[in-house]
């Protein structure tokens, strides 16, 4: 049991730290909580994607009746589930002005006290409390929320900075249609270039020097492997991690075949099949990787063929080549659809499509992104694009291209060509 004391210290030091020292903070878009409903609101990503910020945000939103709580804390060891009803105690004992009153509690961390989700549901559903958690074990994630919280959670997954959100880091207001018109269009698209290579983790985002940036993300994926893999997942065979990251990481934006990997390997250190779809889900479940399956009605067919992989942030990319631009860009454009709600597939036919995107009222739309045309590509990705539009019954789809913009039609499908950086801040 924590002493009450130590829990006022704690709430008045979070309280004073974020008011005071907490300067700057990018507001996330997306971030969508309906006030009608009685929900607890689970905040889940990626380690470093912005979520304690988030919950500083909403502190300062909600200054008067909030309290903010991160439970890797070293005074909160030994936090137990009964302690949050002391929590609950100590704030009013601080602020007596609050008793019969709606409170908001930020959790962060959440997933380190056994038992919390009870708690939870009785805060919103009995206590007058708004509940913002937030952390970044696969516990966290929809799928994998306990049984007190089904139906009961509202859940919000957040990736690094988008592109709009890194300008805004930048000091230019995507808002500002000017920006993609007049003078500043030039900046615009090197802060793009400057995105794409280093990605939108905000502390890298921040970041000018080169060298930093780069050490920082060795740092992110170091901490990521040994905590949210070996650590986690009591991983033993660390070659096998180790080959499989190398392989999934510089994998990015192409079809990965757990069965070829598994043939390349199998001489060179001792593992099993089913060690290697384990270690495959680990790194899924991690949220640094997902997949894409292809665009088919029957779940059998998606499953049977190999899935397209994409990570959570360009910036942990492994170039392999000098020309991995168009893998960087169809990454980049694989997470802003993942960040605006899509379902996300991939078409293949005769040709190929690198997206085909299913919005919440089940319609589809084909994307393809190029990160430019020219005569060695443009019939073929056009071709692609045209194809997946007849599929799905489209009339119109998407090139994304650099630095592209036209609009065509070919087959009786109107082609939109347009760049990246106007894509990401104009939809």
């Amino acid at each position: 049991m924590i002493n009450k004391n130590i829990l006022k210290e704690v709430i008045v030091a979070n309280e004073e730290f974020i008011l005071r020292q907490v300067k700057r903070i990018v507001h996330r878009k997306g971030i969508h909580v309906p006030e009608s409903l009685n929900k607890v609101v689970v905040l889940y990503g990626v380690r470093r994607s912005g979520k304690t910020f988030i919950l500083f945000d909403l502190f300062k939103k909600f200054r008067d009746r909030s309290l903010y709580i991160d439970f890797e804390d070293e005074r909160l060891t030994g936090f137990q589930a009964k302690d949050f009803e002391r929590l609950k105690e100590s704030m009013l004992e601080l602020k007596p002005q609050l008793i019969g009153k709606e409170l908001v509690f930020l959790l962060d961390e959440v997933q380190n006290v056994e038992g919390w989700e009870k708690f939870c549901r009785r805060a919103v559903e009995r206590e007058n409390i708004k509940v913002f958690v937030s952390g970044s074990s696969s516990k966290m994630m929809p799928l994998e929320i306990h049984t007190e919280l089904r139906g009961r959670s509202w859940s919000i997954e957040i990736l690094p900075f988008s592109f709009e959100e890194h300008l805004h880091l930048r000091g230019l207001n995507a808002a500002d249609e000017s920006i993609l018109y007049g003078p500043k269009k030039a900046l615009v698209r090197r802060h793009f270039l400057e995105y794409l290579r280093w990605g939108g983790f905000p502390e890298v985002s921040v970041l000018e020097s080169e060298l930093e940036k780069t050490k920082l993300l060795k740092e992110y994926m170091s901490a990521m492997f040994f905590r949210d893999m070996v650590e986690r997942y009591g991983i033993t065979n660390i070659p096998l991690l180790e080959s499989l990251t190398d392989k999934l990481f510089s994998s990015f934006s192409l079809k990965f075949s757990v069965t070829a990997f598994y043939k390349q390997y199998k001489d060179k250190f001792p593992f099993s099949k089913d060690m290697l779809f384990r270690y495959c889900k680990y790194f899924l479940q991690s949220m640094l990787v997902f997949e894409v399956r292809k665009f088919a009605e029957s779940a059998y067919v998606r499953m049977r063929n190999p899935a397209k992989l994409y990570l959570v942030d360009t910036g942990l990319c492994r170039r392999v080549t000098s020309a991995d631009s168009g893998r960087l860009l169809e990454n980049a454009v694989y997470l802003e659809l993942r960040r605006r709600g899509y379902e996300i597939f991939y078409f293949e036919g005769k040709r190929e499509c690198d997206f085909i995107a299913r919005d919440g009222d089940e319609r589809l739309f084909a994307v393809q992104a190029s990160f430019d045309l020219n005569e060695g590509n443009r019939e073929r990705e056009i071709g692609g694009l045209v194809e997946a539009c007849k599929c799905i019954g489209a009339g119109k789809g998407t090139i994304i291209t650099y630095d592209e913009e036209e609009e065509q039609t070919m087959d009786g499908v109107d082609v939109k060509i347009v760049p990246v950086w106007k894509w990401m801040v104009k939809h």
